[in-house]
């Protein structure tokens, strides 16, 4: 195919005689046919070559638009998934919350939970209180609501429970939950005295390990799918190589735990890296020594390595194995509130823990 242009004269066998294209447009020519034109000719060889050479410029364009196509893909390998708040239920787990306060959090679990829970029947979850009944109501106002509703709605709400003499609750006697959820817990005793105040909330939580053990599902230990990470300081004591610990943020891609097999069940401990909580520092050895301000990742290490009964005729404390932490997101459970042990009677306001990480500790038993 040969392109000539209006003007230029065409002769040779098939072309009759010489005469002038009237328009541009491109001939086939036969063999021994020839194109008469301009003076300047272009050989067969020049064309070849600047074909050849425009051919090459596309190649290495599109070679160039793959190799980039190819570092962005790379690039983007490494990066994580969108991280999403970790919801530590399923909808088939028998749920046991202790020290509710004003029962919020079992509201906000019952009546507007994430949509993995929306399934979760209300008579799965027994909530408890410290106080009395009419203790807790005149302590938090809105808790009469809220217990109302979910007494409605078929949950259990207990009052007068001790985290650290469950056994004592006639009510629970002889059941066994997949998940004891303790959200913030705290002593409440108002002692002025630092190191004494750190030593109350530390047997609080001691006396609550303790007494749980009777209640948690028996099965395997759990395990976990989500990245394992080691992030701790060079003098940490911590023996567990598989610990998950998503320090600076959500586990990822994490809702909630497999039901395909069923685990023994699991403790969850909800700390805030603010006084009071992030000075309650523990002490593997003699739990009567006073002591010393360190950080709010201590406290897995109490159940993990408790001390030693200081007298013969106390039993044992069990060992617990830590399984995952996570960051604790309060705006996932609609209306819930972190309300003071001593309730509207402290100064009028009854909130405490402004600023800080809200962080969910998550135990199973040793075997």
């Amino acid at each position: 195919n040969v392109s000539v242009r209006k003007g230029e004269w065409l002769f040779g066998k098939g072309f009759g005689s010489k005469q002038p294209l009237p328009f541009s447009s491109t001939v086939i020519i036969n063999a021994g046919q020839k194109i008469m034109g301009h003076k300047k000719k272009t050989s067969l060889k020049a064309t070849l070559q600047s074909q050849q050479a425009r051919l090459k410029n596309k190649q290495k364009a599109t070679h160039a638009a793959e190799a980039a196509e190819v570092k962005g893909k790379r690039k983007g390998k490494g990066k994580a998934p969108p991280l999403r708040p970790t919801i530590p239920f399923t909808p088939t787990d028998k749920i046991l919350l202790i020290g509710e306060g004003n029962f919020s959090f079992a509201h906000a679990l019952i009546i507007d939970p994430p949509s993995s829970l929306e399934h979760l029947p209300p008579s799965n979850i027994t909530a408890t209180a410290y106080d009395s009944e009419q203790e807790c109501y005149d302590k938090y106002p809105e808790a009469r609501s809220n217990v109302n509703t979910l007494r409605e709605r078929g949950a259990e709400i207990l009052f007068g429970v001790d985290a650290t003499k469950l056994e004592k609750c006639s009510a629970l006697k002889a059941r066994r939950f997949d998940r004891v959820v303790w959200n913030f817990p705290h002593a409440g005793k108002g002692i002025t005295d630092q190191d004494r105040n750190i030593l109350s909330n530390q047997m609080l939580i001691l006396g609550f390990l303790r007494s749980v053990v009777n209640y948690l599902v028996e099965g395997p230990v759990p395990t976990s799918d989500l990245p394992k990470k080691r992030k701790r300081p060079a003098d940490d004591d911590d023996d567990e190589g598989d610990v998950i610990d998503d320090a600076t943020d959500e586990d990822i891609g994490a809702s909630s735990p497999s039901t395909a097999h069923p685990t023994r069940g699991k403790v969850l401990i909800t700390l805030r890296n603010v006084p009071p909580y992030s000075v309650w520092r523990v002490y593997p050895g003699d739990i009567n020594c006073l002591p010393l301000t360190f950080t709010y990742r201590d406290v897995p290490r109490l159940a993990k390595t408790p001390p030693k009964p200081t007298s013969l005729g106390n039993p044992l404390n069990p060992n617990y194995k830590l399984l995952r932490s996570f960051v604790f997101h309060r705006n996932m459970w609609k209306g819930y509130e972190h309300r003071m042990t001593k309730g509207e009677r402290a100064h009028g306001q009854g909130t405490t823990g402004e600023g800080g990480e809200d962080r969910t500790w998550e135990f199973c038993l040793k075997d």
